[in-house]
Order: C-alpha cells, then sequence, then structure tokens
C-alpha cells in the first residue's frame, strides 16, 4: 500500500526537497486508523541543511536589511492568503489529527489574526534612551536574535506553529519549524501559501521526521540561537538540557493538569458546559484540558448526574461530519496511552460513571475512539489525578471550601490553567490571585487570543506566547553608549 501513497517533501531555503535518508513514514488519518500520504524521514543532514539556509536568509539574504514594516506587510499578506485558505488546511489537519472539521475551520479562521496583530507589531519595537549619570548619550535597541527553532505537537498543529513563527518573524528572525511526526501536512502546505505571500528563500523553513533523529539536531546545532516547543514537560526538560549546553534561548509550553472548580452557587448549566468544552472538546488533547474536576461538597452528586447526562449524550464519529461533537484520538499511540490509564483509575479505587471504552457503532469500529470518560471518588494523589493523560478522561475530586479548593488545585507539578465557576465575584478574584497557573478562567474556560499572554507555572512552562510578551521571547537588547565628553578621562579607572 504504501508504493500507492502520495509523497511530501520538505521545504528548505525556497524549495521543495526530499530528506537526505531518501527515507519516507506513513501519516494515517486517525478516523479510518489507515495511511494517507508519505512523510520525509529526515536526519541532522537535513536539521543542518535548514539552519544553514535560515542562517543565510538572516545574515546575507534581504530579510535583515527589509524595513520592519515590509516584514509586516510580508506577514500580514500570509495571514491573508491562510484565511482565503482556511478550509481547505482544515479538512488537511482534519485527516491529520481526527479534530473535528467544524472545530478545524472555526480555529484556522481565527489563526490570521496572529499574523495580523505581530504584522502590525513589526514596526512597532522601539528602543529606549536611558537618563544617564555619565557624559554620554545611551540608549538600548532591540535586535533579533537570529536562527529560531519551532517544535510543535500533534494536537493543534497549524495554530501552534503560528504562535511560534508570527513573532519569530516580525521580530526580524528567520525560523526551521518541525511539525510532530504524526501531524505534517498542514505545515508543509503552509509553505506554498509562503512562496505565494513572497517570503525570501531560508525565512521560513519546515523540516519533518521524528525527535531525536531531526529535532534534536536543530536544537543542538551551533547556529541554533533559540527553541519554542510545545509538548510534553518531559521532552521539554530534554531539549532544554540540550539547549543549556550552548545557552541558547528557550520558551516552553508544556504539559498540564488543570482544575476546574465548581462551587456551589455556579449557574450550573453553564458550568457543565465549560467542564465539557474543557475536557471533551478536542477529545481531551489539549494542554489546558481542565482535566481534574473540583466540585463543592454540596452539589456534587446533583453536578455530576447532570454532567454524565450531557456528555452520555455527546456524539462520537466521523469528525467530518457536521453532527459529530467528539472525534477520536490523534494517534495510535496516544490511543493505548488514555486506554492505559483508565485501567490505572479503576485499579487506584476510582468510580467509572460514564464511557471508558470504544464506542459500540458501526462509525467507529476502525478509528481510535474512546467514549467520553468520567471517574468520581478521585483522590489528588491517585496517578490520575496526578499526571497528564491526553484524552476524554475527567477525574471528579470533592472538596468542601475555598481554601480546600485552592489546596487541591495547587497541589500538582503543573500550572497551567484553572478555571472558577461562581457567581461571588469576590470569590472569583480571590481565587485568580491564589491559583498557581498561568491563566485562570472565571465563568468560562479554553479562551485564547493573541493578544493575551499565555504560558505556564513550574512545570508547565517558560516563558509567554501571544501578545507583546510573545515578541519579547525572539528579541533581545543591545545597549549602545555615544560619549559627548571632550576627552577621554583616566584610562586607568573605569566606572
Amino acid at each position: 500500500m504504501t508504493g500507492d501513497l502520495s509523497k511530501m517533501k520538505m521545504y528548505i531555503g525556497g524549495e521543495w526537497v526530499e530528506p537526505a535518508s531518501g527515507e519516507y513514514f506513513e501519516t494515517v488519518d486517525p478516523f479510518t486508523a489507515k495511511p494517507w500520504a508519505l512523510v520525509p524521514r529526515g536526519n541532522s543532514a537535513d536539521a543542518d541543511r535548514a539552519i544553514r539556509a535560515a542562517d543565510r536568509a538572516f545574515r546575507e539574504g534581504p530579510w535583515r536589511s527589509m524595513h520592519a514594516s515590509e516584514r509586516g506587510r510580508l506577514i500580514h499578506r500570509l495571514g491573508s492568503l491562510i484565511e482565503e485558505h482556511a478550509d481547505a488546511l482544515a479538512e488537511i489537519e482534519v485527516r491529520d489529527n481526527g479534530r473535528l472539521l467544524a472545530e478545524m475551520r472555526h480555529q484556522i479562521r481565527y489563526i490570521p489574526k496572529w499574523y495580523y496583530y505581530y504584522a502590525g507589531l513589526a514596526d512597532k519595537i522601539e528602543g529606549v534612551v536611558h537618563p544617564c549619570d555619565k557624559p554620554a548619550l545611551s540608549y538600548s535597541r532591540p535586535e533579533p536574535l537570529g536562527v529560531c527553532v519551532g517544535i510543535v505537537p500533534w494536537n493543534a498543529p497549524l495554530l501552534l506553529f503560528s504562535l511560534k513563527a508570527a513573532p519569530a518573524l516580525a521580530a526580524g528572525n528567520t525560523i526551521v519549524m518541525k511539525p510532530a511526526e504524526h501531524t505534517s501536512a498542514t505545515a508543509l502546505k503552509l509553505m506554498e501559501l509562503v512562496e505565494l505571500a513572497g517570503f525570501p528563500p531560508g525565512v521560513i523553513n519546515v523540516v519533518t521526521g521524528f525527535g531525536k533523529e531531526i529535532g534534536e539536531p536543530l536544537v543542538t546545532h551551533p547556529l541554533t540561537r533559540h527553541l519554542g516547543f510545545t509538548g510534553s514537560t518531559a521532552t521539554g526538560a530534554h531539549l532544554y538540557s540540550l539547549a543549556a549546553r550552548d545557552v541558547k534561548r528557550v520558551s516552553l509550553e508544556l504539559g498540564g493538569k488543570s482544575p476546574n472548580i465548581v462551587f456551589d452557587d455556579a449557574d450550573l448549566d453553564n458550568a457543565v458546559r465549560g467542564v465539557v468544552g474543557g475536557i471533551f472538546g478536542a477529545t481531551g488533547q489539549t494542554c489546558i484540558a481542565g482535566s481534574r474536576l473540583l466540585v463543592q461538597r454540596r452539589i456534587h452528586d446533583q453536578f455530576v448526574e447532570k454532567l454524565s447526562a450531557f456528555s452520555g449524550a455527546a456524539r462520537v464519529g466521523d469528525p467530518r461530519k457536521a453532527e459529530t461533537q467528539i472525534g477520536p484520538i490523534a494517534n495510535a499511540m496516544q490511543y493505548d496511552r488514555v486506554l492505559g490509564y483508565i485501567d490505572i483509575a479503576r485499579q487506584e479505587g476510582a468510580s467509572l460513571v460514564l464511557g471508558g471504552k470504544r464506542p459500540r457503532l458501526t462509525e467507529c469500529e476502525d478509528g481510535f475512539f474512546i467514549e467520553p470518560t468520567i471517574f468520581t471518588g478521585v483522590k489528588n494523589d491517585m496517578r490520575i489525578a496526578r499526571e497528564e493523560v491526553f484524552g476524554p478522561v475527567l477525574s471528579t475530586i470533592v472538596f468542601d471550601d475555598q481554601e480546600e479548593a485552592v489546596a487541591i488545585a495547587n497541589d500538582s507539578e503543573f500550572g497551567l490553567a484553572a478555571g472558577v465557576w461562581t457567581s461571588d465575584m469576590k470569590r472569583a478574584l480571590r481565587m485568580s490571585e491564589q491559583l498557581d497557573a498561568g491563566s485562570v478562567w472565571i465563568n468560562t474556560y479554553r479562551d485564547i487570543s493573541y493578544t493575551t499572554p499565555f504560558g505556564g507555572y513550574k512545570k508547565s512552562g517558560l516563558g509567554r506566547e501571544n501578545g507583546v510578551e510573545g515578541i519579547r521571547e525572539y528579541l533581545q537588547t543591545k545597549a549602545v553608549w555615544l560619549s559627548t565628553a571632550k576627552e577621554v578621562e583616566n584610562p586607568f579607572v573605569i566606572g
């Protein structure tokens, strides 16, 4: 069957190229569990070629000398092309990772806003003149870092690509992106739009393959100046250690075990929808998934009953159908991992009140499907409450008061996000101050914006994406001194 599948190519230095090894691997449609295309299996030779192409583009090509307004125009043009081709990109993404077509259309139609925002910011990066106590003009200017490497996961490939690419380009850097091996198609398709937009060769490059074979060589390459990574905490920590050897700049958006906290004065219908969206939206495959449900004791049974009824009625099936609400797990390895955690939860003594198995539907016979799954009776020291499952599995924990809710929520090595459902705004604001999380949503969940910083506390990451803070990750500061003294004073006395 492999011989009948179309072969993709990598994009390096403005050219479509085959891998140095000549090897390819299959990418699989999670709905059918069948391969649909072949992806180049890149290695260190491809990494070196891409990094050197990006470095040449940064140092020698027109990109470095281009006025920031012109760079912004190209970035804005790329955003317009993504908007124009959003539906086609969404269909590719669905075929690669199994997310709902309706969701991917919505998400990809929103992605251009990142390019528009950072295109507008490109010519507004300003320096500072410092009040100086010496006879000199002292000022500082922000400058690009050089070659930036982005490594993104399989759950939202094009969105997470854009969260890194848009600010890096606006800052004046060149980039080499490596999508997850399971979901390389949209990143490569995007390169066709990069060509149409008119970017100089080498400014944006995409290589594909496996982490150890091409991801690590990208990180350790001596010309790489920055690593932007989204993925698991274990992989992020490993890449962080590799980058530290050469003191490279790093931004990491890592795992989470986010608490979604429902107080007894909450609007329960809205809270149910928010909890469902937080854990069963995207089949639970988001870093910000509200995978720990903390419910105040007085309403626990009532809330779990409403939640189970709502979740149990969700339509599981073909992600391309408009009526489908929950699609498949993105790949076979993750499918096995999620089922393994469901078994672990049972062994730990948690009570399964919904799901926990493959749906008994003809439509779901072939793909990587798991029913929405809810456990009650979960203790915060259970593995199911402490480790990131990354699937449609919810752990329900009871609390009595606000103090206990905060203690349970913060008792985690992660700190990416949290949700609070209450009608008491004083309580909501106090909770937002006390929770150890980079994002706190009040009476909503999973909202993101290109304007608002996003990132984690503790083992959930370093640095921030989005907003003005996002572009600072890709800039370095240079201080300049211009003497106004009439003569150089004693050269042996400095300061």
